[in-house]
């Protein structure tokens, strides 16, 4: 068998978003995979013929990564296939060229080009689309230019000699700096190649919806420092009107969706028990009167999977009403399942299998979903649990992909902690290895027994790897989940006696060669272990907060995201902030370390990483830091393909180093 390697993800497909053609005859989805010769990823538009279950590619560019069905059951893509449009989008103009292609086959012909720049359409009738695009209010009304003022305007726009900030936030991670920017939503009709922008200049639209002749649309206006909670808003597309239904900041919600034209269905909290961290229930909205009426009480997340891997590239449907169902993605225990919801509140499984549902469509009540199930990459699935895509079948039979082994022990705080074990590949029973200990982000996601790549590799390389979902994990319900206030606390006990009780039932694992990884949350859990314990021998902290101080002020979050994980701001109680904080206790950190980060993670800016290296550094500690370059929060799961090769093999190379 081949060994799974830090380059093995080029030989993944990734399989999403399954979407339904008008007719029901055919699944469209998407296929990408990383590209290694253009440090990138190419996807293709595929079939699935529902009578037959024939599988075929539709598009050959490399360039089709969204679709949409035409009412005439074609289907549209936006790809900068023509010179003209690369040459205006390398000027940084904006402009998106859409194709149109048949499932009956044929090569895609261009149906037209769009003034804005957009990932996608959605169809909304008679020749109608709607799609979300970025305005810069910094550069208004470029259009009135003259061709020189226009030139000089977008040189200064796509070549900055400076940035200039006057919002929070200022950036976003994965968008670069977003100040005075806003996504508006926009209506496109084909027929009379027309353009309309459907939400004003300063409104921000996070997520638009369409049914039953309505837009529902998640976001609002604002000016200066940006909403928490986004306001929920109707638009009639017979009217013209858009009503408000939730005005910003008023409630916290989730998914929506319309039942018929006068009921909404919505994930809700009132955050009475727990804050922000409250899980959502559902309610119905009645548009006329705007009132929110509970629907059914639910205790978990709504609308998306977060069980974590880092061999997914692409999206698709968390969430989708049909009829008088709402379908809708789950986290439960360490899966993610399809389930329904009805008018009565009724909630029943369409598919609840260990593994993920990543994201589905659905017609008529007959489901299509991409997910991963037991240890394989991601495929398509109906409801009955088939596997209808074999796209990685070769890859996986032909390399050495170890099982993980599922283990339960009740911790000291009373909560039974779930969690796994993956031997090294060619285990000799009485030999001893080195262990790597993984801790996951958020907090609110969770390992699950799914395909991991990076875990897989250090198998393969030969380690124990152990990871396990410790409080303030998804999937659990509001007591388990909530840990506001108590960061490094419950959960690094968790931890450490999970570990305790991984070497019982390993005893071949080399406790005197053992190392701690994470990203983001896990990064944190990384730093603050370093602080608190000399048991591990090496340890790579990714893309970490090691200041809440400092990631109160610096971050696309920080904002809102440190009074609500830790009951606390700089104002109110920075002795809190700092307690919490393992910078406070780098100097008892004897762990040589190795710190990743991106200089364009602005969700746990790079000044978090620097700030704990150099705390390292000034107490005589081993330390390393690798800055990757034009990459954000989402290196080891969606980066260049080449950083990602890097990253990796920083990190086995970091633990070769110091634990064999």
């Amino acid at each position: 068998m081949n060994k799974i390697t830090v380059d093995s993800f080029l030989k993944f497909k990734f399989v999403s978003n399954p979407g339904f053609s008008p007719d029901g005859k055919y699944v469209a989805f998407v296929v990408n995979h990383a590209c290694k010769a253009s440090n990138g990823y190419k996807g293709n538009i595929h079939l699935l013929e529902t009578e037959t279950g024939k599988v075929r590619q539709l598009t050959n560019g490399g360039d089709a990564k969204a679709y949409c069905w035409t009412d005439n059951g074609t289907l549209l893509f936006a790809a900068p296939r023509c010179p003209k449009v690369k040459e205006a989008l390398a000027k940084g103009e904006n402009v998106t060229a859409i194709y149109e292609i048949s499932p009956e086959g044929g090569e895609a012909v261009h149906a037209f080009n769009l003034p804005v720049r957009t990932g996608g359409l959605t169809n909304i009738g008679e020749g109608k689309y709607m799609l979300t695009s970025v305005y810069d209010n910094r550069y208004p009304n470029l259009e009135d230019k003259n061709e020189a003022e226009k030139a000089q305007a977008l040189e200064s726009y796509t070549k900055p000699a400076y940035e200039v900030f006057e919002e929070l936030p200022f950036w976003g991670n994965g968008q670069g700096v977003i100040d005075g920017k806003r996504t508006r939503l926009y209506i496109y009709d084909s027929v009379k190649d027309e353009i309309k922008a459907i939400t004003g200049e300063w409104f921000q639209v996070d997520s638009a919806t369409l049914a039953h002749g309505k837009i529902v649309i998640k976001g609002g206006e604002w000016h200066g420092k940006r909403y928490v909670m986004a306001g929920i808003y109707v638009y009639d597309l017979k009217s013209k009107r858009m009503k408000e239904i939730l005005k910003p900041d008023k409630m916290r919600t989730g998914a929506v969706g319309l039942f018929d034209e006068n009921t909404m269905i919505a994930a809700a909290s009132d955050g009475k028990l727990y804050g922000s961290e409250q899980y959502m229930d559902f309610y119905t909205v009645d548009l006329k009167t705007k009132k929110f009426t509970k629907l059914a009480d639910y205790e978990a997340s709504i609308g998306a999977s977060s069980v974590g891997s880092d061999a997914r590239i692409g999206g698709g449907r968390g969430f989708k009403v049909e009829g008088d169902k709402a379908y809708f993605i789950t986290t439960v225990d360490d899966s993610a399942f399809l389930r329904v919801i009805d008018r009565e509140g009724k909630i029943e499984d369409v598919y609840a299998e260990i593994g993920t549902v990543d994201n589905f469509d659905v017609k008529d009540g007959n489901v299509i979903f991409a997910g991963m199930y037991g240890n394989k990459l991601g495929e398509l699935y109906c409801a009955k649990g088939n596997q209808l895509t074999h796209f990685n079948d070769e890859f996986l039979a032909t390399h050495s992909v170890v099982t993980p082994e599922y283990h339960t022990f009740t911790a000291s705080d009373g909560f039974e902690i779930h969690g796994w074990a993956m031997k090294p590949v060619g285990y000799v029973a009485g030999k001893k290895y080195p262990a790597i200990l993984h801790i996951h982000g958020g907090p609110r996601t969770v390992f699950g027994n799914v395909f991991h790549h990076e875990m897989q590799m250090w198998a393969n390389a030969g380690y124990f790897v152990f990871f396990c979902n410790p409080r303030g994990s998804d999937g659990r319900g509001n007591e388990f989940g909530y840990i506001s206030g108590k960061y490094g606390t419950v959960e690094y006990d968790n931890l450490m006696e999970f570990t305790d009780e991984m070497i019982k039932l390993y005893p071949d694992v080399d406790v005197d060669n053992f190392g701690v990884t994470g990203g983001s949350y896990g990064g944190f859990m990384t730093n603050w272990i370093i602080g608190h314990t000399n048991r591990f021998k090496a340890a790579a902290s990714q893309r970490s907060i090691s200041n809440w101080i400092a990631f109160e002020h610096t971050t696309d979050i920080g904002y809102f995201f440190t009074p609500n994980q830790m009951l606390a701001t700089t104002r109110t109680d920075y002795e809190k902030l700092w307690w919490h904080s393992p910078l406070k206790y780098a100097d008892k950190a004897t762990t040589p370390t190795l710190f990743i980060h991106s200089d364009e993670d602005f969700r746990c800016w790079m000044v978090e990483g620097l700030s704990m290296f150099t705390a390292l550094k000034m107490h005589g500690v081993e330390s390393r830091l690798c800055l990757f370059k034009g990459e954000n929060h989402e290196l080891s799961r969606g980066g260049k393909p080449r950083n990602r090769i890097r990253r990796m093999e920083e990190i086995v190379g970091w633990m070769d180093k110091h634990l064999k």
